[in-house]
């Protein structure tokens, strides 16, 4: 196995784009997908797999390489002051029929960075460590960030322990098949991280838009998502004039509309998304009775959010009584918009421009690791640019070019903060 995961050799920078490019692959190969993507689901074998190659690479590369308790891998190197961690990585779950970068770039890009440190500069004033963390995305449960509350010490036994995925397994069996357990929540979290840095493809085209190669990122979006459901009447579709219809397509359609309108007035940097739509009795001939959307509403702003969730309900309040329908509005998501620290992201600016990369301040529109350990320690995030926008796809993409640009941001960040 050491022939196919040590980097053989001193890593140099012009090297990066053909190793990184490489290392993707080989993971990927744990866990491919019929699809032609890779799924990567908690506990499951193939994210098993993946965290074993991960740590025999992470110890072919001289780290320290140890789980936590539930999962999460890291591989250490290790500092002149041991009780003081700068913290790099991200995670290596993915979506189902997932792409190749999502997530585990951020981890090989943590590796690289170390190893390059390692070998041109030696032992470093502070610990650095790169993480796999067990899980971000909440594919296989109904649970996000496993990995990085854990560490952040904000996840609970309670709240996952008897959730089920879609076949019925039980979270706390499948971790224990994994051979993981809940940690020791009456411990406190760790007290040695300093500063949390999280390399990840942008899932968005803005920087491939701008012609950027690497995105620095100022704040997190807040999320709100809805479940709206509209009870009419069902009746005959030839029968019932349009006066006297109770349509609940009618009326959702209409909420739809004055909702997405609304956000198009509204303006960047906010969006609204509905993604889901189910109507009843769904058959041709008949009114339908129930409708029922989701909207999924993101800004980086609180108070902006919050003033569009009141007119978004007001609105559908009014077209309910218009339309003589009955409307249930459910709010299942609320994150508030999280950012990122702010002398991090003056750091990485200035060492952006000390290496001549080409470079954006921007803010993410996706949830990431990094907004949860924002809660206890400086956290940051670089992007580099995803071709089209694609994410969460097998067509998922970013050219190995801007790969090693971010890699090289990692490096010079981490570099600023572990051995100055």
């Amino acid at each position: 196995m050491t022939d196919l995961i040590n980097l053989q050799g001193k890593l140099e920078l012009k090297d990066v784009a053909a190793h990184i490019v490489n290392r993707l692959e080989w993971l990927g190969s744990f866990a491919k997908d019929p699809g032609g993507g890779i799924t990567r689901l908690l506990y499951s074998r193939q994210w098993t797999d993946t965290q074993q190659a991960l740590k025999e690479w992470m110890e072919a590369e001289g780290l320290e390489v140890k789980f936590d308790e539930v999962g999460n891998l890291s591989g250490i190197l290790m500092g002149v002051n041991q009780e003081e961690t700068i913290l790099t990585g991200s995670h290596i779950d993915t979506v189902k029929n997932g792409g190749l970068y999502d997530g585990q770039y951020g981890i090989v890009a943590g590796i690289m960075a170390l190893i390059y440190l390692k070998e041109h500069y030696g032992t470093p004033k502070r610990n650095l460590e790169v993480i796999s963390l067990a899980e971000e995305e909440g594919s296989r449960f109904p649970y996000c960030f496993w990995g990085s509350k854990n560490i952040a010490g904000c996840a609970s036994k309670k709240d996952v322990e008897n959730l089920e995925d879609a076949n019925g397994v039980i979270f706390a069996d499948a971790m224990s098949e994994a051979g993981f357990r809940f940690r020791d929540e009456t411990k406190p979290p760790r007290e040695d991280l300093k500063v949390f840095v999280e390399v990840h493809v942008e899932q968005g085209n803005v920087l491939e838009t701008e012609k950027k190669s690497v995105g620095i990122v100022s704040s997190i979006v807040g999320q709100r998502r809805f479940t709206v459901e509209v009870k009419g009447q069902a009746n005959h579709a030839g029968t019932t004039p349009m006066g006297y219809r109770k349509d609940a397509v009618f009326a959702a359609s209409q909420m739809i509309y004055e909702t997405l309108k609304m956000a198009e007035q509204y303006g960047d940097p906010l969006v609204a998304t509905v993604g889901s739509i189910d109507i009843s009795p769904n058959i041709a001939n008949v009114v339908p009775g129930k409708a029922a959307f989701t909207l999924d509403l993101r800004h980086i702003n609180k108070n902006a959010i919050s003033h569009f969730t009141e007119r978004f309900i007001e609105n559908i309040n009014d077209i309910s009584r218009e339309r003589a329908v009955e409307t249930v509005i459910e709010k299942w998501l609320d994150t508030d918009p999280v950012p990122m620290d702010p002398d991090m992201t003056e750091l990485m600016e200035k060492k952006c421009r000390e290496e001549n990369l080409s470079y954006k301040v921007m803010h993410s529109g996706a949830g990431h690791d990094a907004q949860i350990f924002a809660a206890s320690i400086p956290a940051a995030m670089l992007f580099v640019p995803s071709v089209k926008g694609i994410s969460h796809n097998p067509d998922e993409y970013t050219a190995a070019a801007d790969l090693a640009e971010g890699v090289k941001a990692l490096i010079s960040t981490l570099y600023e903060l572990a051995y100055k």
